[in-house]
């Protein structure tokens, strides 16, 4: 099992950026597949970004491609997102999630098994 807890949330204004972290527990990061997603007040969770278990290959939500960054230290455990010129409408609550493999459908919630609590990220116009 893993454990995930995000950090790193906070204010930003629009086109500033904004790091979130997520540090892992557990000796077995590197196989872990690593999500970001994000939740807005009354809205269903969405998929943010995916980075395989060996850092390769990155895939994002086509509203943040260009913009967010996902990257990963497995030796040091961690996950994070940068959120370069964020947008008002990006405001959510930030949650690193993984998978012991290599899921056929990365950007679905159901492919995860390991969710963090969640970091608040805040965009102001």
């Amino acid at each position: 099992q893993v454990q995930l807890v995000e950090s790193g949330g906070g204010l930003v204004q629009a086109g500033g950026s904004l790091r979130l972290s997520c540090a892992a527990s557990g000796r077995t990061f590197s196989t872990y597949s690593m999500g970001w997603f994000r939740q807005a007040p009354g809205k269903e969770r969405e998929f943010v970004a995916r980075i395989t278990r060996s850092g390769a290959s990155t895939i994002y939500a086509d509203s943040v491609k260009g913009r967010f960054t996902i990257s990963r230290d497995n030796a040091k455990n961690t996950v994070s997102l940068r959120m370069s010129n964020p947008k008002p409408e990006n405001s959510a609550v930030y949650c690193c999630a993984a998978n012991s493999g290599s899921p056929l459908l990365p950007d679905r919630v159901r492919s995860y098994g390991f969710w963090g609590q969640g970091t608040q990220g805040t965009v102001s116009s």
